[in-house]
């Protein structure tokens, strides 16, 4: 069985799903006692409460089931950010990664995926496709991108000092069903949530002020689970780091008009004045070892997740 931390997040829940598509069962270790949604209750699914943070409790899930890979997906960094013991939140941040390695020594499991980010490219001085080879500064803007290149490079270190197979997934904007933060790194979210119950979008997160011509690497998370699902049940991968994108910039310019094309009147329209800078994650990598390829264009990813939160979803 694949251990899933994380299991019932966002990528996590639908990473979930593709490894059951491909006849995986899986152990979703969350930190709060939880249920399995009805869309992942399978006899093969078991969900465990363990907080990451706690070696024992980790070990103990390892006593109840056969972990045969693992695919890191929960946060590993201090949070909330204003914490008042950043030391602390910092130790517990990335001892929780080294618990995930312990664990993966301790039942033998052979490979270790991930998830770093698209955030660790800040900073780099290139349009177009970034590439995992590509030189990265060593300084980060935020949080998550500045712990993820922690992590990239203590996972660089374990793999070479446990012979363990180490898999970091760079992974890009991601967007569909579950989203949690809305509008809070791109505006597609708020679009389709506006579209879908009639209103305007709500940009206020968003650290600038959106425009039509602003466009990143968005990747619709059915992809993105299916992606890393591959990487980890690959017989062979031929490198340490992917790309888990779509391999193309979306403009928002391109996800109103494939909203407008199910939503006719939605008020979506956002002003002209962007950069028009389009970098986007390669997927040569994932695609040469895994025979990844998106299966979802823009507009069918805007068709079906207006669908899916007409249908009464919340997200």
């Amino acid at each position: 069985m694949i251990l899933v931390t994380g299991g019932l997040g966002f990528i996590g829940s639908h990473t979930v799903r593709a490894l059951l598509d491909m006849g995986e069962g899986c152990v979703l270790v969350q930190r709060r006692t939880a249920e399995a949604p009805a869309d992942l209750a399978d006899e093969r699914v078991a969900v465990e409460q363990a907080d990451i943070t706690d070696l024992t409790a980790l070990l103990d899930v390892g006593t109840r089931h056969k972990i045969t890979g693992i695919v890191h997906l929960a946060g590993s960094m201090p949070w909330p950010p204003n914490a008042d013991e950043p030391v602390e939140a910092t130790r517990k941040a990335i001892g929780g990664l080294l618990n995930i390695f312990q664990a993966a020594q301790t039942w033998g499991v052979s490979r270790v995926g991930v998830a770093s980010t698209i955030g660790v490219y800040s900073g780099v001085a290139a349009e177009g496709a970034l590439r995992e080879d590509m030189p990265l500064p060593m300084t980060s803007p935020h949080l998550i991108p500045r712990f993820k290149k922690i992590g990239e490079l203590l996972n660089e270190h374990l793999a070479a000092a446990t012979g363990i197979e180490v898999v970091d997934y760079r992974i890009s904007g991601i967007w569909g069903p579950g989203e949690p933060h809305g509008a809070l790194f791109f505006a597609a979210p708020a679009l389709i949530h506006a579209a879908a119950h009639g209103a305007k979008p709500d940009l206020s997160p968003l650290h600038g002020r959106a425009y039509a011509e602003d466009a990143v690497d968005l990747c619709y998370v059915k992809d993105c689970g299916r992606a890393i699902a591959l990487l980890q049940l690959a017989d062979r991968l031929n490198h340490r780091t992917y790309n888990v994108a779509a391999g193309r910039a979306t403009s928002n310019a391109e996800i109103i008009a494939a909203i407008k094309k199910v939503v006719p009147d939605a008020r979506v329209d956002l002003p002209t004045g962007g950069t028009g800078r389009a970098s986007y994650l390669d997927i040569t990598r994932i695609h040469q070892d895994t025979g990844y390829q998106p299966a979802y264009d823009t507009e069918r990813a805007v068709t079906e997740y207006i669908a899916w939160l007409r249908a009464g979803n919340v997200r």
